[in-house]
């Protein structure tokens, strides 16, 4: 009876870690890979049940070979457990990491059109627009410059004129306003391509660190618009395609409520697992 206790509990921690490992990770591409691991796993199990050895070995190395390959392919979600961790503030993975900001179409029409333009005369920009609450500006290697100013076409044009003096920062876009210019984030330390610029980088690196923001690059090279997000650059982009990602972004969202259904499916799934393993042991 104890033994079924600590193999209950084992299981129930289990759930718990892969419940975390969701919420950090958040993506739905990515929630494949963690299935693939978990079939890994439990088929390891299932061979030192039966006593098969070698297949048991096999898979056991397979498993811890994916746990590493997976770690390096997600080091950003990695970093952010291990920094809420460090911090003592768990709790924030359980609370909606994804809560998408009321925007009208006209601020996201006066945007694109401000990105359009800026990239037909290849005039480089890099625009923070945050998803949900505030970004902490300690997250910034400098804050910038408040400017707290409505969004505008023309006020994002002028500030990236290259005879602006804050046109080399960033600016942090709240709602439908300009909360500050000339912001210099953390450039990223991934190996990334030769092509892309100190910007891209920079958009590459604040998403590492912050979920619940996005940013918009103009290259000044070649004027091509790309988007990052938690670490990742999705390029190139035309005006349309950043419009259409833009709407999905600040349209409300239920991909992070399928976390918990995915949870109770696999705990299901788990439970009957165990069951016919302990029969199968039986006979």
């Amino acid at each position: 009876m104890l033994g079924l206790f600590v193999h209950i509990i084992d299981i129930a921690l289990v759930l718990v870690l892969i419940y975390l490992m969701l919420v950090v990770i958040g993506e739905r591409r990515n929630l494949w890979m963690i299935r693939g691991l978990i079939v890994l796993m439990l088929a390891a199990v299932l061979s030192h049940v039966l006593r098969l050895s070698l297949l048991g070995f096999v898979l056991t190395n397979l498993s811890f070979g994916a746990a590493v390959a997976m770690a390096l392919m997600l080091q950003a979600e990695i970093r952010r457990f291990l920094e809420l961790l460090g911090r003592g503030e768990l709790m924030q993975l359980f609370s909606s990491s994804r809560t998408p900001t009321s925007r009208p179409d006209g601020v996201i029409d006066e945007l694109v059109d401000a990105v359009r333009e800026l990239s037909q005369k290849r005039t480089g920009a890099l625009m923070i627009l945050e998803l949900g609450p505030p970004i902490d500006e300690n997250d910034f290697s400098v804050p910038g410059v408040r400017l707290n100013a409505d969004l505008s076409k023309e006020l994002i044009q002028t500030i990236f004129q290259t005879s602006t003096l804050l046109h080399d920062g960033a600016i942090l876009i709240r709602a439908s306003r300009v909360v500050s210019a000339g912001v210099i984030l953390p450039i990223s330390e991934r190996i990334a391509s030769r092509q892309l610029g100190t910007r891209h980088r920079a958009a590459m690196g604040i998403t590492e660190r912050i979920d619940n923001c996005l940013c918009i690059v103009v290259s000044e090279e070649t004027g091509s618009i790309s988007i990052a997000q938690r670490g990742r650059l999705n390029r190139p982009l035309t005006s349309n395609r950043l419009r259409e990602l833009l709407q999905e972004q600040f349209t409300p969202a239920v991909e992070s409520d399928t976390v918990a259904p995915e949870l109770l499916n696999l705990g299901r799934r788990l439970t009957g697992f165990w069951k016919w393993t302990r029969q199968l042991v039986r006979r």
